[in-house]
């Protein structure tokens, strides 16, 4: 197991140069982000030079990945264009954003897997007619549509909660933006869960465990529920960096200044240090959970050993 974890991070750092590589080349042709820091009127060449040179835009763009690449190491991601940290940046939009995130992720596994266990266990009946077609409703609405309706309804017209959310983001009030985050990955998670079960209750294991005389209880649990969500752990596993990634749209509906708000600020305002930074944090999130899905497959399945 050490040697592969070894060998998994090894592998890990290629990955990271290559993923912020593509990043970083990327936002540099988003345009001139010195054009919007003066306002509606254009600089003067003596200002976008020296403002070039304070942010080492003046240099070719390998020598500043290069420079980039070499700060990050040492803890410092650079500054934005209104002089703040990145550092500081994301001291205040990470947490909030795991918050957000530990929220989707509890809702996909408890409300996902859950209706999964029970449509795969009672497959053709109405039961799981009606979860697969609500499923299919959920696929088929955009996040915004869901989250714009939650709050008009929830926030607006019932008063059940508050239609934006505080800037300290509690639990409490990030319980419908993390429905909302989820409720995409969520009705995967029921279909994947239901399909697995489904083809599972048919394996022969089962039907051993069945005939040796074990509780229902006991053989759903310890057998088939546990072969039944390595694909479930995959999906959920990737799914971790793609909700805290892809939250703009729910912070944007819910005032949520976490890490969506602060990659739509930086795209909008063209400021490269914060949206490169920002990313990098990602990758490091997306890399490390794909080393833990794989670490849980040994978890799930006795008969898998890493060499």
């Amino acid at each position: 197991m050490g040697r592969y974890v070894i060998r998994r991070l090894l592998q890990m750092i290629p990955v990271f140069f290559g993923a912020t590589l593509l990043i970083f080349l990327m936002v540099n042709v988003m345009g001139d982000p010195i054009a919007g820091l003066c306002g509606e009127r254009q600089c003067d060449p003596a200002t976008a030079a020296q403002l070039r040179s304070e942010f080492g835009l003046d240099k070719p763009v390998w020598q500043q990945y290069l420079t980039y690449m070499g700060n990050v190491f040492t803890g410092d991601f650079g500054t934005a264009f209104n002089g703040q940290k990145v550092t500081e940046l994301m001291a205040t939009a990470f947490p909030i954003t795991i918050r957000l995130t530990v929220v989707a992720i509890v809702f996909e596994v408890v409300i996902g897997i859950s209706l999964g266990v029970v449509t795969g266990l009672r497959r053709g009946r109405p039961v799981d007619t009606t979860v697969l077609i609500l499923t299919l409703v959920v696929i088929s609405i955009p996040t915004f549509v869901t989250g714009l309706l939650l709050q008009l309804l929830l926030g607006v017209e019932w008063g059940l909660i508050k239609p934006s959310v505080s800037p300290e983001a509690p639990f409490n009030e990030l319980l419908v933006p993390g429905l909302v985050l989820a409720s995409v990955s969520l009705a995967y998670v029921t279909r994947l869960t239901r399909t697995s079960i489904a083809e599972n209750a048919r394996a022969d294991y089962v039907r051993t465990a069945v005939a040796k005389g074990l509780p229902r209880r006991r053989v759903v649990i310890r057998h088939l529920l546990r072969n039944s969500l390595i694909p479930v752990v995959t999906f959920i596993g990737t799914d971790v960096g793609a909700l805290m990634g892809g939250a703009i749209v729910t912070e944007r509906i819910f005032n949520i200044h976490g890490v969506g708000y602060q990659l739509y600020q930086g795209i909008l305002r063209q400021n490269s240090q914060t949206v490169v930074g920002f990313v990098t944090i990602l990758v490091l999130v997306f890399l490390a959970a794909n080393l833990i899905v794989d670490l849980l497959y040994a978890v799930l399945d006795p008969r898998i050993r890493y060499a």
